[in-house]
């Protein structure tokens, strides 16, 4: 935008500190969602009856925000920084309060059940959050050279941490009240994490409108919006193909049809941003070493955190029989040593200028942290999960804000918004991606696992296995008792019937391999002696039966999920070894400092705002 028409002022110190505090509450929104939902995730797929959906959660969230991460970042550059930020902060707030409403109202048309409603809102949700962390790092980029960008990046580093903290103490705060009664309305618990976010994402709202300037480098161009059609064309078939894979077959004409409409549309995808100079991911920008491998890096690290981060919490409360609470606080080793590295890389990456030694080593620590975690049983105690979990996040604090430091680092400043909000979409595709195979991963697993560790119940079948149902069981020991209660009930009424007589009840009997071959024997012949004293005797022995059931029904059911999510976090470890070759290429720049007076600088735009 020229100068005539708008007038421009320089960034006064004053506006860069309450820019930074608006910021800081957009961040606190936005990464307090993702802790908070993590921690409550068990208990509403429970509720809702959608395990097998359960990447979905997630899935939906990331899909819709990575679409338009880099919508975002062209936008800001066309009307501002900080129209793009009201609009993504106010997106979100009414995805967040669709997705508390969840359910309410029993299905909907075209929608379905609680489960679908609550994919749906999320992807919703995800729409307005892609603006939430994509314009608070394109806005520090425009106010600080990356040398002093550094130390900000930590202070903002532990700002995340403060909300990994709350997050999974008020997830599992609001998960742990069960059904309340407010005003004569019976609100279940889990949906306060939604509706946790609306005050807090109105003071972030309040912040922006009337504490920051309308900070952006306003320039001439368009929305690539036929590329972001192309985009999702490419990722939605992808990720179905994914999550069709084991329900289906892998070789099946639904997922094959699924991975090659994904196909065609990446190669249509490409073939619209070649030379389009408002392209949605500027092809150019891969001829920079540096933004090339920082970007391939952080999507792999993106995967192997989220694809740990996200089920850790299943772990907990299905395996070990925590509270949604307790697990939340049983994760803070994991986010401790996360915020901790975090804010120390990025002070001495501004203290030596440089900052490939410090990812270089996250790298290798998410390894160990990685192979430590693959280790862990249905006997490994809270403590014992701790230190590994701690170890896990000391190696991934400094992934957190050094890709975005050596990239921005790496181009113009004129192109900091593309490239940052292009950074941005290659983590979030990334976790996508993660989220989806871990998941996709952990429900093949768990079709194999519990057939195989559960124990044969008179009356029930291990053919074919509810997970929900599972899981379900596995957090309520009660509904397990339940079950196999009313399972041997059916079963003593079924012999009731064949000493009386019924012929049908008399051939299932005689088809039940438990059924000692003696009483088969005696039945088939007739010669039953005194049918009630038999009946009381078999109904002695289901009694005496039942609490040794219920503890193997219950210890098999913990093995199994046990064994598919260690599964599933051995095979994460080839993800962070491609990683850890991929780092060892990228080449490091000193970062830009702040020019001294006299000197010129590097940056011929100047930071600026649009006058009120």
């Amino acid at each position: 935008m020229s100068s005539t028409e708008v007038a421009r002022k320089a960034v006064t110190p004053q506006e860069r500190r309450l820019t930074l505090a608006a910021l800081m509450a957009v961040l606190l929104l936005s990464s307090l969602d993702q802790t908070v939902v993590g921690v409550a995730m068990p208990r509403i797929i429970a509720e809702l009856h959608g395990l097998s959906l359960i990447a979905w959660l997630t899935t939906a969230y990331m899909l819709t925000s990575t679409v338009f991460v880099p919508i975002y970042g062209k936008l800001s550059d066309l009307y501002g920084r900080k129209t793009i930020l009201v609009f993504g902060i106010c997106v979100f707030l009414f995805g967040s309060w669709l997705c508390g409403a969840s359910g309410e109202f029993g299905d909907l048309p075209l929608i379905g059940g609680g489960m679908n409603q609550l994919i749906l809102f999320r992807a919703i949700q995800g729409i307005g959050g892609a603006a939430l962390f994509t314009m608070t790092f394109t806005i520090i980029a425009d106010l600080f050279e990356p040398r002093e960008r550094g130390k900000f990046m930590g202070i903002f580093a532990s700002v995340f941490g403060v909300s990994l903290v709350l997050g999974p103490l008020a997830g599992g705060f609001f998960t742990d009240l069960g059904m309340v009664k407010i005003l004569g309305y019976n609100f279940a618990g889990w949906r306060g994490v939604f509706y946790v976010n609306l005050p807090i994402g109105l003071l972030a709202l309040f912040m922006i409108i009337f504490k920051m300037p309308t900070l952006g480098r306003r320039v001439p161009g368009k929305v690539d919006y036929l590329g972001a059609i192309f985009f999702m064309a490419a990722v939605t078939p992808f990720l179905l193909g994914l999550t069709w894979g084991n329900s289906y077959g892998w070789l099946s004409m639904r997922v094959l049809s699924a991975f090659g409409a994904s196909l065609v549309s990446l190669g249509a995808f490409f073939a619209v941003e070649i030379g389009n100079p408002d392209a949605l991911m500027p092809l150019g920008l891969f001829r920079n070493k540096i933004f090339a491998v920082a970007n391939s890096a952080a999507f792999l690290v993106g995967m192997a955190f989220m694809g740990v981060i996200s089920f850790l919490p299943l772990y907990m409360q299905v395996v070990r029989g925590v509270s949604a609470t307790n697990s939340g606080l049983s994760i803070l080793p994991l986010l401790g040593g996360l915020m901790a590295t975090s804010i120390l890389s990025g002070f001495l990456a501004s203290k030596t200028g440089r900052y490939k030694p410090f990812i270089l080593g996250g790298y290798v620590m998410v390894m160990v942290g990685v192979v430590l975690l693959a280790q862990i049983g249905p006997d490994t105690t809270i403590p014992d999960l701790g230190w590994r979990m701690f170890v896990m996040g000391v190696g991934i604090g400094p992934t957190q804000s050094l890709f975005n430091l050596a990239i921005q680092n790496a181009v113009p400043p004129s192109q900091i918004a593309v490239a940052t909000s292009t950074s941005q979409f290659f983590r979030q595709i990334g976790s996508t991606v993660g989220v989806t195979i871990f998941g996709t991963m952990l429900t093949g697993s768990l079709l194999v696992e519990l057939p195989k560790q559960l124990p044969q119940v008179p009356g029930m079948s291990v053919a074919k296995v509810d997970m929900g149902e599972a899981q379900s069981q596995a957090m309520n020991p009660n509904r397990i008792h339940d079950r196999i209660a009313q399972a041997f009930d059916d079963q003593y009424q079924q012999f009731d019937r064949a000493y009386h007589g019924d012929k049908a009840a008399m051939d299932a009997v005689l088809a039940n391999p438990a059924v000692p071959e003696g009483m088969k024997t005696k039945l088939r012949s007739g010669d039953v002696g005194n049918p009630d004293q038999i009946l009381k005797g078999i109904r002695q022995a289901l009694d005496h039966r039942l609490p040794d059931m219920v503890a193997k029904v219950e210890r098999g059911t913990k093995v199994a999920f046990s064994n598919a999510i260690t599964s599933m976090f051995k095979n994460s470890w080839m993800i962070v070894a491609l990683g850890i070759v991929i780092v060892l290429f990228l080449p490091e720049i000193p970062l830009r400092a702040k020019p001294k007076p006299g000197e010129a600088s590097d940056d011929d735009t100047p930071i600026v705002v649009a006058a009120e």
